[in-house]
């Protein structure tokens, strides 16, 4: 029995398909410089959490989650083209601020650390 459940092993291969097709096949000039920072899906296959990156200001990152959720079917079928799996989740897209709460944190590091050498 593998030590990674089987729902881990998939978002694995979701990440990468996804990050492939967003990368070739949609040429959508919201999506440039988006990145695919975590997928999650559920035991039971059904439902698939793709977390994004993606810089600039929150009009900027609406105007992707727009782009994506529009292109959902077609990431879709290109998912079950490539994967096949006996059902492609379906997908829901979050954007991960995970990245800038580390970014704040550094930014108050270096911030506490110029008022230390001062």
């Amino acid at each position: 029995m593998s030590a990674y459940k089987r729902a881990v092993r998939v978002a694995d291969q979701l990440q990468r398909e996804l990050a492939a097709i967003l990368l070739r096949k949609i040429k959508d000039p919201r999506l440039e410089s988006l990145t695919i920072s975590g997928v999650k899906v559920t035991d039971d296959l059904r439902l698939a959490r793709v977390y994004y990156v993606l810089r600039g200001d929150e009009s900027r990152r609406d105007e992707a989650l727009a782009a994506l959720n529009k292109a959902k079917g077609f990431i879709r079928h290109e998912i079950g083209q490539s994967l096949k799996i006996k059902y492609v989740p379906d997908l829901e897209f979050f954007y991960d601020n995970s990245f800038d709460y580390a970014e704040r944190i550094e930014t108050l590091i270096q911030k506490i650390h110029g008022e230390y050498e001062d």
